[in-house]
């Protein structure tokens, strides 16, 4: 049984000269407290110091959360936490580290699903035996087979048809000028005989074939829909099992009212919560300071360990609570809690100007600051796009033909005609607009990479459960080239140029920042690398010195005049 004192951790350094925060952290983008800095030290002190730790997470990789709270002493201290489930029971009995319970007790959960699954491991059986079954494959060989002779003897017949048409053709145009009247009208007849004849052979063969496929379909069908119905039965019990097992998960917020996972999902796009909902380290925290009387002041996560394969984390990096599991969780768990305003609220182009670097009748070129949208985002409406529209009223294109980061600065093209616009896209799609960037590495490549320049090739696919963030997928990825040229190094830094061959979302950002590419992120990156937002500034540019991307070279064909232009403008840093 966890106790307040045995989960509560004191701080061993004096923190009397470190202000309290003022507000709760915004916890999906955040620069973290002092505070939770100095917990988060000495958590990691900690589990540089244990072994058992490093064996369970070195190898592995975790996401861990530090808490920081306030007992009804007045005491400040911290929880710890880690996401998942991974023998955490265990740990918790074997190590000195104080990380608080999960949501809902491993030891119940088995129990809930060795008394719940029985059912659903008998049908993983049956459909096991019955997909091992010798004549599953050889009705499947069978099938294969017929409809192999089926398409070689219906081709066979119509190319046969194919030289018949072609000899009667030549035929009629022989008889028409050698015969006359009964003739000539008996042998058309017979020709059109012919013909019928084909298509009539051609019919036969097409019902004898789908006869005799349907018999072994027929024997296939019984074995594959006894399966199907099978796993439909599984299906239907695995979302029941799933749908009470979400119901185990009661969480608290600060008033004390307790809702479960389906109710706190049931008003979203996606009322069916991912796997694994509930037990990542933020609601874990929350829970254990709710249920025992403890304050909430600040929050921050961590990942610790070897970099999964498809998301960027990166050893010690803070990173925000993930969108698709947590943010309907901390909605409710935060309610009626002074928060950190949101800044993705905040239009990050107030006071900024486009510089217009070319324009004609078609086109124009602007160089985009960074922290400016490309077109209006769910909450701002200030972009390139709607400067640009109010600028060029009269314009006639859709504008926008291609985007930029917000985060990233530098040169775009605009459309203000159809014209231009049409011709603009085929650029685009047909990959003949060259582009170049420029990125300063928050790291030496020396260290990971010894040449001066290469290629990567890492697919990526949105991240459905954290977005906007993009992962490395090899399986339903679409293809993404760039290749790094190093302009420089020093000071611990790398300034690249990169070339996308690609365009996806984030692209340079992950591939700089993923252990299969650089392994290095882009200074700046609040997604990917090491830089939050400061969620008590409405500047980002002043904690984070801004995304350290630029878009700085474009190449392209004047989309009417088709003279080949190229527009530079160096970044700022």
């Amino acid at each position: 049984m966890h106790t307040v004192e045995k989960c509560f951790t004191s701080f061993k350094h004096s923190v009397a000269e470190l202000a309290l925060p003022e507000r709760f952290t915004f916890p999906f983008c955040y620069q973290p407290h002092p505070l939770c800095l100095l917990a988060t030290k000495e958590l990691q002190q900690q589990l540089e110091n244990n072994e058992l730790l490093q064996r369970e997470f070195a190898q592995t990789g975790k996401m861990l959360g530090v808490l920081l709270v306030e007992n009804k002493r007045g005491q400040i201290g911290y929880l710890n936490a880690f996401s998942g489930k991974q023998s955490g029971h265990e740990l918790t009995r074997q190590i000195d580290i104080n990380f608080v319970p999960g949501v809902v007790d491993l030891d119940l959960q088995n129990e809930f699903f060795q008394t719940r699954s029985q059912i659903i491991n008998q049908l993983n059986s049956e459909v096991e035996q019955l997909c091992l079954a010798p004549q599953l494959n050889d009705f499947k060989r069978e099938l294969k087979s017929l409809c192999e002779q089926q398409d070689e003897q219906l081709m066979q017949q119509r190319s046969l048809m194919k030289v018949n048409k072609q000899a009667r053709k030549d035929k009629r145009n022989q008889v028409k000028e050698t015969l006359t009247d009964n003739s000539l009208a008996q042998c058309l007849k017979k020709l059109a005989q012919e013909s019928v004849a084909d298509k009539n052979q051609l019919r036969d063969l097409k019902h004898y074939w789908t006869a005799l496929i349907a018999q072994t379909q027929t024997k296939l069908s019984a074995l594959t829909d006894e399966i199907d119905a099978i796993k439909k039965q599984r299906k239907q019990l695995s979302t029941r099992l799933q749908k009470q097992l979400f119901k185990q998960y009661r969480l608290l917020n600060s008033a004390g009212t307790e809702k479960d996972l389906m109710e706190i999902f049931q008003s979203t796009p996606f009322p069916i919560p991912p796997a694994g909902t509930g037990d990542c380290a933020a609601p874990k925290l929350l829970q254990y300071a709710f249920k025992h009387g403890l304050k909430p002041l600040a929050l921050a996560e961590f990942w610790w360990g070897k970099a999964p394969q498809s998301e960027i984390r990166q050893h010690k990096k803070f990173y925000g609570a993930c969108s698709g599991k947590c943010q309907p969780i901390l909605t409710h768990m935060l309610a009626g809690i002074k928060i950190d305003d949101n800044p993705l609220l905040v239009n990050p182009a107030s006071g900024k100007t486009l510089e217009i670097v070319y324009q004609d009748g078609d086109i124009v070129v602007v160089n985009k600051p960074s922290e400016f949208l490309s077109v209006p985002g769910k909450n701002i409406e200030d972009s390139v796009y709607l400067r640009i529209k109010q600028q060029f009223p009269n314009a006639t294109g859709s504008l926008i033909v291609h985007r930029l980061d917000m985060s990233t600065s530098g040169i775009m093209v605009l459309a203000l005609t159809k014209r231009a616009q049409k011709h603009l896209q085929q650029q685009f799609i047909n990959r003949s607009i060259k582009k170049r960037y420029v990125a300063m590495l928050e790291g030496d490549l020396s260290n990971n990479i010894k040449q001066d320049s290469g290629e990567i090739n890492l697919p990526l696919r949105g991240d459905l459960t954290d977005r906007p963030r993009q992962l490395v997928c090899f399986e339903h990825g679409k293809t993404a080239k760039t290749h790094w040229e190093v302009i420089s190094r020093g000071s611990g830094k790398t300034k690249l140029y990169l070339y996308p061959e690609s365009g996806r979302t984030h692209q340079l950002r992950v591939h700089c920042a993923h252990a299969q590419g650089l392994n290095i992120p882009i200074l700046g990156d609040d997604l990917y690398g090491s830089e939050c937002f400061d969620s008590h500034s409405t500047n980002k540019e002043n904690i984070a010195q801004r995304l350290h991307l630029h878009a700085q070279k474009l190449t392209l064909s004047h989309p009417i005049t088709k003279e080949l232009m190229t527009f530079e403008v160096d970044c700022e840093f």
